[in-house]
């Protein structure tokens, strides 16, 4: 029956309510099956339709008791326990033990509450710092990293506090990009168009910033000392890095882009010089001996989201709040961004508010229904009018 099951429901993510008691039953079976010892292929199998069945939120009950995490967690490798000696499972019923914890962290409060207890968290972080020295497919890093995003949105004290999370995170990072350095805070690029982040790259480098950002989310509000600070330098300059350089078509570049931007919000005022921090160098775009390039780039992505439109609160907010941040703490971004958005005004004829140049799209959002739209617009402008 369990063999059968998994290529019959595959694609299926809703579920007949008449069924309801067979399903419950049959996950019932198949946690206390998946207890005993069995070979990789059939363990591979019941983990199949664990998956299948963890997408229906009326069957995860027997998944969500201490027992059934620990049975999953001890397959996908991440059980915690203080002996680092431990047998690996299949790299097969890793991945698909993975994916079940994802659903069900996912779908239910109750596996959130009891997998922070069990610590999973330091699981995970122990595989993610062995990813130099040992060779995984993407897909368990892929969900590896998807889990801990699951897990950090609830609770990111623990990976951040306890397990230096934001240095793990920071080294992941720069070991899924590739970079090298040309000087502290500055990544080496060679001449010319950096070719684009392939897409398992990219992939995993989104989760690892959505990372980034939960266990980085009070960063911006509290007083760093000097080592947090290099820190958050070293992590900006890498976001630079990855403003810089594309994903594999136009869609993917601009959602690795808008993590990097929610990311960039959240780094303490005073790390954002990384921004700046690159020598001016030939193609670069200069103003005032400094290179504005990133700069550049983080306002071509506030036009593009003016644009489109679409969700104005979620997409132009952080975009607009950190171009603000950053105009306010550095002068000539402040002078660069004021001769982009607010050349001197030549039409006096129609209301500021009427054509297509950046300055009337933001002076129309100062109208904006929403309250929150309406005040980033404003502060950004008086920002860029006030004189130092």
């Amino acid at each position: 029956v369990v063999s059968g099951f998994p290529p019959q429901k595959c694609q299926c993510f809703t579920f007949d309510d008449e069924e309801r008691e067979e399903r419950k039953k049959l996950a019932q079976l198949l946690i206390r099956f998946l207890e005993r010892e069995l070979q990789p292929s059939c363990q591979v199998t019941c983990l199949e339709s664990i998956r299948i069945l963890s997408r229906d939120k009326h069957c995860l009950e027997p998944f969500t008791t201490k027992e059934g995490l620990k049975t999953l967690s001890r397959h996908a490798g991440i059980d915690y326990s203080e002996e680092l000696i431990r047998e690996v499972p299949d790299l097969d019923v890793i991945l698909e033990s993975l994916k079940c914890l994802c659903n069900i962290v996912f779908s239910s409060p109750r596996a959130q509450e009891l997998t922070a207890e069990a610590r999973l968290v330091v699981g995970l972080a122990r595989r993610i710092k062995l990813y130099n020295e040992r060779s995984l497919p993407h897909e368990v890093k892929f969900f590896d990293l998807r889990l801990l995003f699951l897990l950090t949105a609830l609770r990111g004290d623990q990976l951040a506090q306890e397990l230096r999370g934001i240095s793990l995170m920071t080294d992941t990072l720069e070991l899924t990009l590739g970079v090298k350095w040309m000087d502290p805070y500055e990544v080496a690029t060679e001449e010319g168009l950096l070719p684009p982040l392939p897409r398992q790259e990219t992939e995993r480098a989104m989760e690892i910033l959505k990372v980034l950002f939960n266990i980085t989310f009070d960063s911006s509000k509290r007083e760093v000392d000097e080592e947090d600070a290099a820190l958050y330098r070293h992590l900006g300059a890498l976001l630079r890095h990855c403003l810089m350089i594309s994903a594999d078509g136009e869609d993917r570049t601009e959602e690795f882009h808008s993590h990097t931007v929610n990311l960039l919000g959240n780094l303490p005022l005073k790390c954002l010089d990384v921004l700046l921090t690159p020598k001016v160098r030939p193609g670069s775009l200069e103003y005032m001996g400094v290179n504005m390039d990133a700069v550049s780039i983080l306002l071509g992505f506030l036009e593009r989201r003016l644009d489109r439109g679409h969700k104005l609160k979620e997409s132009l907010t952080p975009v607009l709040n950190l171009l603000t941040e950053s105009a306010r703490v550095h002068r000539q971004t402040r002078k660069f961004l004021k001769v982009k958005v607010l050349p001197p005004l030549r039409d006096v004829r129609n209301r500021p508010e009427v054509g297509n140049s950046l300055r009337n799209k933001l002076v129309r959002l100062m109208t904006h229904i929403d309250t929150d739209v309406k005040h980033c617009a404003a502060e950004f402008l008086f920002v860029l009018c006030k004189e130092s």
